[in-house]
């Protein structure tokens, strides 16, 4: 519900903040956002030489007398943003499960809580909306699109509702949604990223319709250093594929070497595309994900 994501005084907060895209200005409609585009809206743009043809409205009398030059007034055109929030909802997002680990790390409820905060951000500034929930076999749950603050409480609850669960071909998803919303938007997109079939092609999907993608790479403390040694049976929450493997000193340090490659090749992989990329630890508070972080990357200002 949306009194266990936010209270007053962080809604607040967030009224403060807005959504940044330096590439996508192709509104629907207009909105509260200046467009790069020469438009018809009363802030004043610029001026330029009058050509045969051009309306005699827009001329500015004041500078005709005194130039004795005709020129016509230039507008910014508002429009809205386009916000798409995408959230992995997979059963490997349900972690650390029920007694396996600090409640207050569990990835999925940090991801409810950013996707919200990222969404009413969007909602309040007038932006265009919609935030969706992955799951597998195609069946993605959208909320929206919607404008307007009007519409918090609306998206609080639906978000406060999700459950993650089965298993999911993230990149397939991310095809899918591409196809079926291709207004080119600021798409930010919360994963843990472990897809064993990948999820590059999804994300070029999303920029191939024109998307702004950002990235905020979501994982646990206890997978960043796992709490575990000994002869163990591990299980794939997703498929239910098992491995038996013998946690020692050299297995844990190649562990956390494969880790920080991982991470290392996401981010020039990002970088290398034009992709925001935030990587972020549940234990860290989503305030300075919001904050601090997603500032740094201009996704928020």
């Amino acid at each position: 519900m949306a009194e266990r994501l936010f209270d007053e005084k962080t809604l607040r907060q967030l009224d403060q903040l807005t959504l940044v895209a330096n590439r996508v200005r192709a509104g629907a409609m207009k909105g509260e956002r200046r467009s790069v585009r020469r438009g018809t809206s009363l802030e004043f743009a610029d001026y330029r030489n009058y050509v045969r043809g051009d309306d005699l409205r827009r001329v500015d009398w004041n500078i005709f007398a005194r130039l004795e030059r005709p020129f016509i007034k230039l507008f910014e055109e508002e429009e809205d943003l386009a916000v798409h929030v995408l959230i992995d909802a997979s059963a490997s997002m349900d972690f650390p499960r029920e007694g396996e680990g600090d409640p207050k790390h569990h990835k999925f409820r940090f991801a409810q809580r950013t996707a919200a905060a990222l969404a009413y951000i969007g909602l309040a500034s007038g932006d265009n909306v919609a935030v969706t929930a992955l799951y597998g076999a195609g069946l993605n749950v959208t909320w929206g699109a919607y404008r307007g603050r009007g519409r918090s409480l609306a998206l609080l609850e639906y978000i406060g509702a999700l459950q993650p669960a089965g298993d999911l071909d993230l990149a397939g998803a991310l095809r899918d949604y591409a196809m079926r919303y291709p207004r080119p938007g600021l798409c930010l997109f919360i994963s843990d990223l472990l897809a064993p079939n990948g999820w590059r092609d999804g994300i070029a999907a999303l920029q191939g319709v024109g998307h702004e993608v950002a990235i905020i790479h979501v994982l646990s403390p206890e997978e960043i250093d796992p709490p575990l040694a000994g002869d163990l049976q591990l299980v794939d929450v997703e498929s239910g594929a098992t491995a038996d493997v013998t946690i020692d000193a050299a297995m844990r340090d190649l562990y956390m070497r494969r880790l920080l490659a991982w991470r290392d090749e996401i981010t020039a992989y990002c970088r290398k595309r034009g992709i925001h990329y935030a990587t972020v630890e549940t234990s860290t508070s989503w305030e300075t994900l919001i904050m601090t972080e997603l500032r740094r990357l201009g996704v928020l200002r």
